[in-house]
């Protein structure tokens, strides 16, 4: 009878460290930018073709590159940042589901189902963020950090004109 106390009281207190372990994991925000900010925005656009696409990009402008930024959590997504050397700026994109080809090929044969795209599986961010707020990745003395992003404002839609009508 004694052992099973000292059994059950050992894998309580297995549990109870086991659920400790698991919150060093979590991502921690840096108080401190990395690198000064400009204005961050966002913009949505669409492509003037069906089935062209559409998508939100958000625009991170820096004065500092000595930090890379990595990736960016955004309302609910997660993209990695693309750095444009002449405007000085990250660009993360995120694809929507607007004006997207939907054609699905179904089949008895699967190699006429090959062209089919995977169904993409929707990532959970780590974060709680409002639709003005993201926070970026980066890189630092070997270790992943993260900021948050405040403020973020959204720009007029561009919506892209049509391809012209072919004449012939």
């Amino acid at each position: 009878m004694k052992v099973i106390h000292h059994l059950s009281y050992f894998i309580i207190m297995l549990v109870f460290m086991a659920s400790f372990s698991h919150c060093s994991s979590a991502q921690k925000l840096q108080k401190n930018a990395p690198v000064e900010f400009g204005d961050v925005y966002c913009q949505s656009w669409v492509a003037g073709v069906k089935e062209g696409g559409s998508g939100l990009n958000l625009f991170i402008p820096v004065t500092d590159t000595s930090i890379s930024l990595d990736s960016v959590f955004f309302r609910g997504k997660v993209a990695k940042l693309e750095f444009s050397q002449e405007n000085s700026l990250y660009i993360g994109r995120f694809k929507t589901e607007f004006n997207q080809p939907k054609d699905i090929i179904l089949s008895s044969d699967p190699k006429e189902e090959y062209a089919n795209k995977m169904l993409q599986k929707e990532t959970l961010i780590p974060f709680d963020l409002k639709d003005d707020e993201c926070v970026v990745s980066y890189k630092k003395e070997n270790d992943i950090n993260y900021y948050k992003i405040s403020n973020i404002k959204q720009k007029e839609p561009l919506n892209y004109p049509s391809a012209p009508p072919n004449k012939y």
